[in-house]
């Protein structure tokens, strides 16, 4: 039996090496790589030192977390791994509205502004996730019991009072989570409340940039139905930001062949596009299926490959703009596995994966010295960076939609 389970890992192993795609890595430095050309004195010695990605490699936000319900030592260290490895977040349930109102009028704002202000503490851009969700069954008994007039009322006050409180402050919402699986809102107010429900969100806040959201379109599943909708909502002339695509929908592993077609597919809109959830393993694996909660260290091992996979391949599609996990602890993850870190804290294979592709294969360090001309000119991954010359130090961006930046010394 060992030499068996030997030989399958092997041929797993050997055959990993052509998961992704040929050409992927030129992608990659084509899509996320612009030049940074620094200008000194001949012979001057320059450094330049990537300090974040402008692609967004983020997570969800627990209310545990905001609502001071875990532990000081917990706290403690889902803050120092929060920052050590993501750049941007979203709230996993803060703004869902029965998380908000459970009870009619009694608004509860705490979790919120206190992820909010913590994201704001540490700049780093937060999504609300969402103003509303139209799937039946995660709808407030005391909505449902209105007439139409009051519903319709009541949602416009809701979006209004949300995107006015926070104006600002939120990077993007998601406008009405999950249509394609279920529109309760829709169903009793017609087809024009997902535009009602944007004009009174941009009531509240006119900058507020509104995202869709949905599930089983990375797997090829629903990406027509998607496709159909968000052609529909264009041609309704609702102002949609982004298109939101959730990554849990897998197994144990993913077809490499259609999250490429789904993205390919999805970029002709123009739009930029971010997997929003993301899990690996995901929603069809025996781990979640079968609530299973270990892994053995061969099963760790291939988890940390087909994250690996999929960050690379979404990191080289030009339409992604950023992929956020939901969940890294397995002490406040709906699929525990999946987690970078153990209920303990001791870092996953796919942490160590994880944190191999962001802080080193898609980091940029260089050092050197100016050219006769007084030039240095490196290759870079679009984000911050900290260049110093000869002890002189100034912080500079390298923005894709640029492609470039000279910094002069």
């Amino acid at each position: 039996m060992k030499v068996l389970l030997k030989t399958i890992a092997f041929v797993t192993i050997t055959t990993f090496v052509y998961a992704q795609y040929p050409g992927i890595e030129n992608d990659i430095a084509r899509h996320r790589m612009g030049e940074i050309i620094v200008q000194a004195k001949p012979g001057d010695n320059v450094t330049v030192e990537q300090l974040r990605h402008e692609f967004w490699f983020g997570a969800a936000l627990s209310n545990g977390f905001g609502s001071g319900r875990m532990s000081e030592s917990d706290y403690k260290n889902y803050e120092e791994k929060f920052l050590a490895n993501f750049n941007c977040a979203v709230t996993e349930n803060a703004v869902k509205w029965p998380s908000m109102e459970r009870e009619k009028g009694k608004v509860d704002y705490s979790v919120v502004d206190a992820l909010l202000a913590w994201t704001e503490k540490h700049d780093i851009p937060l999504r609300a996730h969402n103003l509303f969700w139209g799937i039946e069954r995660f709808i407030q008994p005391w909505v449902k019991e209105m007439d139409d007039d009051e519903l319709r009322m009541t949602l416009q006050n809701r979006a209004e009072t949300v995107t006015r409180r926070y104006k600002g402050r939120f990077a993007e919402y998601d406008l009405n989570n999950e249509m394609i699986h279920g529109n309760y809102y829709e169903e009793r107010l017609g087809p024009e409340i997902t535009k009602l429900m944007a004009q009174w969100a941009h009531n509240g806040d006119p900058d507020a940039k509104l995202f869709l959201n949905d599930y089983d379109v990375l797997t090829g599943n629903k990406l027509p139905e998607y496709m159909a909708q968000i052609r529909k909502l264009l041609a309704q002339g609702v102002p949609i930001a982004g298109i939101g695509v959730q990554g849990h929908l897998h197994a144990e592993t993913f077809d490499r062949n259609e999250l490429r077609r789904a993205l390919d597919s999805l970029a002709i809109f123009g739009l930029p596009i971010r997997i929003t959830e993301f899990n690996m393993p995901g929603q069809r694996s025996k781990y979640h299926v079968q609530k299973i909660t270990t892994m053995t260290p061969e099963e760790e091992e291939m988890n940390a490959k087909e994250l690996v996979d999929y960050y690379k391949i979404c990191f080289a599609h030009p339409a992604v703009d950023g992929i956020l996990m939901w969940g890294f602890w397995a002490g406040a993850n709906w699929i525990p596995v999946s987690s970078l870190y153990r209920r303990d804290w001791s870092p996953t294979p796919a942490a160590e994966a994880y944190r191999n592709l962001i802080f080193k294969e898609w980091w940029t360090t260089k050092s050197g010295k100016a050219d006769s001309k007084g030039t240095f000119t490196v290759p870079a991954f679009y984000g911050k960076y900290k260049i110093t010359v000869n002890g002189v130090t100034k912080e500079v961006d390298l923005p894709k939609a640029k492609g470039k930046v000279v910094v002069k010394f």
